[in-house]
């Protein structure tokens, strides 16, 4: 399937039919219904058939399920194809494949798609990558290792992951399984991440040996991917796995890991764990706690603040395996204003761009890697940055760069808002009145509460959500102490303070105002800045 750039990509014939579906049907919903009806006629199928092959159709666009450029999930409705398609003339190998077509990702022009999850990879995390092939070589050495890498949305966790396994390809004699725990799906089935791992190898180079190595110890899990034998095989399989217990599951699936690698080391990558269930939790523990040697690497990746969010075991998990040295973490930092120099250089092969470029884009995104490809790929749709002759430059002044946020980083933004409580969002919108970096007093003042109740609630968003972050305590003149808080992310501040109406923010602007005038009395002078921000709002009516 020709796909920017006319590359060809194998598909399964369903995932195909399913693409064809979306594409023929742009910017329309699509439900669950009726992509069973046009994909699977007088088929019965479960939605997990349906939530593999869009995740094969987004893993062959380079797509992102929390910021879509592609394919769009409407929570428990259905999809939404958002991206832009042409059609080719091309009728040899429209006869082949029956679609032909050119892609693009919603925000950018056709035939101007830039490949940025990789490079995005080279710059900033050299530390973390070395950190990864040296625990690799621990595994390969018979010391069985879990490492769980972790960061906010955007660290890079995937990127950092996918450059490791394309490097540790390269070592020949590695079995790579690779899983994804998926939002409101992950609890629904139990193992969900490990048997498509699983299957993954079983339908891939040497598979039937791996096949035949669970029917001897793991049936019960060969029984759960039926596609992978004979009908004989799995009567003869049901058989044998009456009633078995989750127990029963845990101790063939240690066996069978430590006979496979017994001839062949394995690394087993489970993404977004944040969203697993909890059996898959029960056997990552179970394989990290035993002390048989198998040449084994468990990659997890997770979100501390959306475990947190949902309280998902998966940090006690981790914690408690910690402790008892069973396994490790490696946490993901903001890049630094360095490495954002050295992806831009990357990026914008052989041009000079200017000075303090990379100072904005730094400035505007805290060294957030998700966000800064954004920004950047954002302004290139814009035409804000222009090549032409192999050579770069920006059609603005710099300062024109320091507003707006992209529509894929609002949405993501807006996402992660509308899972706060209404209480929680009140209060972090009238912090958004009070600056980037406010006092719990002054938002106290907007909504005319108790200080107390208000750095409640901030330490509240700080320990679940991570918008913001406490800052020690601001006394005023007036003898007022309360708690400070910033947001993490300027975009974040951006995206709340826009959420608030005209009418209401004049308000907010007005009591916060006040509140200060009155707390810095005679020394008012030293919040000038601040109050006039808050005066000039109001005198313009929020516009």
């Amino acid at each position: 399937m020709p796909v920017a750039g006319r590359q060809v990509i194998s598909l399964r014939p369903k995932t195909i039919a399913l693409l064809r579906c979306l594409v023929e049907h742009p910017g329309q919903l699509l439900t669950k219904a009726a992509l069973f009806d046009a994909v699977w006629p007088d088929t019965a199928v479960s939605d997990v058939v349906l939530t593999v092959c869009i995740r094969e159709l987004r893993q062959a666009l380079g797509d992102d399920v929390k910021t879509p450029q592609f394919i769009e999930t409407v929570h428990r409705r259905g999809y939404r194809f958002v991206g832009r398609v042409t059609a080719l003339p091309d009728p040899g190998a429209e006869r082949q494949t029956g679609l032909l077509l050119q892609i693009a990702p919603k925000s950018v022009p056709l035939g101007t798609r830039h490949s940025t999850r990789s490079t995005v990879a080279l710059v900033g995390r050299e530390a973390e990558l070395g950190h990864l092939h040296r625990v690799l070589a621990k595994a390969l050495g018979g010391l069985r290792q879990v490492l769980f890498v972790t960061g906010e949305a955007g660290l890079g966790k995937t990127t950092l992951i996918e450059t490791f396994v394309k490097e540790a390809t390269s070592r020949g004699s590695l079995w790579i399984g690779r899983g994804q725990c998926i939002e409101y799906y992950g609890s629904g089935e139990a193992y969900m991440p490990v048997l498509e791992a699983l299957g993954r190898l079983c339908r891939g180079p040497g598979g039937q040996k791996l096949i035949e190595l669970l029917g001897r110890y793991a049936p019960t899990w060969l029984v759960q991917m039926p596609a992978l034998v004979s009908a004989t095989h799995l009567k003869a399989l049901q058989r044998k796995t009456l009633g078995a217990t989750r127990e029963r599951m845990l101790r063939e699936m240690a066996e069978a890991i430590e006979a496979l690698t017994a001839e062949q080391a394995l690394m087993l990558v489970l993404e977004d764990l944040h969203w697993s269930d909890y059996a898959t939790l029960d056997l990552v523990a179970a394989l990290a706690q035993r002390q048989e040697p198998a040449r084994l690497l468990v990659l997890g990746t997770y979100r501390p603040e959306e475990a947190t969010m949902s309280q998902h075991p998966l940090r006690t998990v981790k914690q408690e395996l910690q402790l008892h040295g069973h396994c490790e973490e490696l946490p993901l930092t903001f890049l630094t204003e360095t490495a954002l120099q050295e992806y831009l250089a990357v990026r914008f092969p052989g041009t000079p761009l200017p000075a303090g470029l990379a100072r904005i884009v730094h400035r505007r995104t805290d060294g957030n890697p998700l966000f800064m490809v954004n920004m950047v790929e954002d302004w290139l749709a814009r035409g804000l940055l222009v090549e032409s002759d192999g050579q770069w430059a920006l059609r603005v002044e710099l300062g024109a760069l320091q507003a707006g946020v992209p529509e894929s980083l609002q949405q993501m933004i807006e996402k992660r808002l509308d899972r706060l409580r209404p209480e929680e969002q009140r209060i972090i919108e009238v912090g958004s009145i009070a600056g980037v970096e406010f006092s719990a007093s002054a938002v106290a003042a907007g909504l005319e509460m108790e200080v107390a109740q208000i750095e409640e609630g901030c330490e509240e968003l700080a320990r679940r959500s991570q918008l913001l972050q406490p800052i020690g305590e601001q006394s005023w003149p007036d003898r007022t102490v309360a708690g400070a808080y910033r947001f993490v992310h300027a975009l974040y501040h951006e995206v709340v303070y826009s959420r608030v109406t005209g009418a209401r923010r004049t308000q907010l602007h007005r009591r916060i105002g006040a509140r200060l005038e009155e707390g810095y009395g005679a020394q008012v002078h030293d919040m000038a800045a601040a109050l006039a921000v808050h005066f000039e709002d109001v005198m313009t009516g929020g516009r």
